[in-house]
């Protein structure tokens, strides 16, 4: 833990505890890697959210895109960074609150769903996200690259879909996009970029 953090730590209310304290790393490493799952044309103008000294999500960067990146979070393993067009953001910072107010599992897709019908939640007509998950050490920060280990995939939300509608399997077989919660407000196509 870094010397400033353990002054901090009084003021936060936080303990040291036996368990290995949790490195937050510096906000330029954070928003970093955050960005890597966009395409490069879209990594500058990106908002960042990301974690404090406290563990707390807060934004670590302000963009003028229209993407928003939640950075990896340094407590888990192993690395996984997202990053979605702004229309989702009501659904997914729904899915944070519901998650922090200690509602899991399929319950916190039960009540989103729930809103969503009732009008209180709002999903845009479609969405992207990319999404990289792997090992910490197959990010290569400095080059802006990642290995073979880490796992990259592409999402188009598209609400109510069905395999119907979209002639899209919800079955995923090797190289093909598959559809997932088809007929629900978070229906979506997945896809593995290296199709």
């Amino acid at each position: 833990m870094r010397p400033f953090a353990l002054l901090l730590l009084p003021i936060l209310g936080t303990t040291l505890s036996a368990q290995a304290p949790v490195v937050i790393p510096p906000i330029a490493e954070q928003v970093g890697k955050a960005v890597l799952p966009l395409p490069a044309e879209f990594r500058a103008g990106a908002t960042v959210l990301g974690y404090n000294i406290a563990g707390k999500l807060v934004t670590l960067r302000q963009g003028n895109g229209a993407m928003i990146c939640l950075a990896d979070d340094p407590a888990q393993e192993p690395f996984h960074a997202a990053c979605y067009q702004k229309g989702l953001e009501p659904f997914m910072a729904r899915g944070r609150a519901l998650r922090a107010d200690g509602v899991t599992g399929p319950q916190v897709d039960t009540v989103r769903f729930r809103e969503v019908k009732a009008g209180k939640l709002t999903m845009p007509k479609t969405g992207a996200l990319w999404q990289l998950t792997g090992p910490h050490s197959g990010i290569d920060l400095a080059a802006g690259t990642v290995s073979k280990e880490v796992r990259a995939l592409y999402v188009i939300y598209i609400p109510g879909a069905t395999s119907e509608s979209t002639g899209i399997p919800t079955a995923g077989a090797q190289g093909s996009p598959w559809l997932m919660f088809p007929g629900t407000p978070k229906a979506h196509i997945m896809f593995v970029p290296t199709m």
